[in-house]
């Protein structure tokens, strides 16, 4: 038995057994009613409904996503109907009349997303020589002399080379002398020479260059200079040798031949069995900074080899072309002291 109000129930599948929504007399649905307003759809006819079939209310159709809907007035008691299944939500429920509110800040986003980015490029210090900026993380250099096997057999000077490395071993440079047959001979130690250091790709990216001079501790005008080039014609500093009777002094300049760190070895610069140590302070002096040291190499090689191991100390924050002006002062120091004739 059905109730007042409402059409006979239907036992087809797939139906109701009763209506599944009421009709009150007078309300939307009655023809004698006034007009829905305008963007309220009741999906269905606006005739009676006939004996025996059931009033069917058909959802309104959903909006695109990302288009404002218009609700129905405000004071409708009829259920919402929801979102589709898998439909994205589209904040409160439309109806009051006001704006939509956009995402809070910090949401992810419920659009497409983004391209990545790609990574940014790595940054090279300002005022940097290109090829020198490994040197502004490291505060330490070893040096290694090559064998060569002409030279330790029969004596014949040829070019020195060496590997310059960090203090893990590995290589970070190398070097090379270039120089002609009969002043490698007969100039020797005091020879003059053109030094090229070039990285692991093989480009060249500091110069030494020194100027033949006579040695004498006892006449101040041919004391030992040696240019540094970074790049190669780019003079970044000098490493110039100071007067003093006893003691070996440098003083590391830069490209406008100031002075900005001094260099001074031990009396007798010899190693006899240990290290021989040239000390590096500042400008006016007081306490060591850094230093170069001549490593003892065992009696075997230090005797019939003058292949030699040396190591470089400086702070970790000097600037980059004072750490090349003292890679220069090393070989300096090689040739005047440590490559025998």
């Amino acid at each position: 038995m059905s109730a007042p109000g409402y059409p006979p129930p239907h036992q087809g599948p797939g139906s109701y057994s009763t209506a599944p929504y009421p009709v009150p007399h007078g309300g939307y649905g009655d023809p004698n009613h006034a007009p829905p307003p305008v963007g309220f759809h009741m999906g269905y006819n606006h005739q009676q409904p006939q004996p025996g079939q059931p009033v069917m209310y058909q959802p309104v159709p959903m909006p695109e996503y990302g288009v404002p809907q218009m609700g129905p007035s405000p004071g409708y008691g009829g259920p919402m109907p929801g979102p589709r299944y898998g439909a994205p939500q589209m904040g409160p429920s439309p109806g009051y009349g006001g704006p939509m509110p956009g995402p809070e800040y910090g949401a992810p986003n419920s659009g497409p997303p983004a391209a990545i980015s790609p990574a940014p490029a790595a940054v090279v210090p300002v005022g940097v020589p290109p090829g020198l900026e490994y040197l502004t993380q490291i505060d330490q250099i070893l040096i290694h002399q090559k064998v060569e096997l002409l030279e330790a057999f029969i004596g014949f000077e040829t070019n020195n080379q060496y590997e310059i490395k960090n203090s893990l071993g590995q290589k970070i440079y190398k070097a090379k002398e270039k120089n002609d047959c009969c002043t490698r001979n007969c100039c020797g130690a005091l020879r003059s020479f053109d030094m090229k250091i070039k990285d692991n790709t093989d480009r060249e990216v500091i110069r030494f260059i020194r100027p033949y001079r006579c040695a004498s501790c006892w006449f101040p005008c041919c004391l030992q200079e040696l240019e540094v080039q970074a790049p190669p014609g780019t003079t970044i500093g000098y490493v110039s040798q100071d007067w003093h009777p006893c003691v070996p002094e440098f003083s590391i300049k830069g490209a406008n031949k100031e002075t900005v760190m001094k260099l001074e070895g031990p009396c007798f610069a010899c190693n006899c069995c240990g290290d021989v140590n040239f000390e590096l302070t500042g400008k006016d002096g007081g306490k060591p900074i850094g230093r170069i040291s001549k490593q003892w190499g065992g009696l075997i090689k230090e005797v019939f080899t003058d292949t030699d191991n040396f190591g470089i100390q400086f702070p970790m924050d000097l600037d980059v072309k004072m750490k090349a002006v003292l890679m220069g002062a090393c070989f300096l120091i090689d040739f005047m002291f440590f490559e025998k004739d």
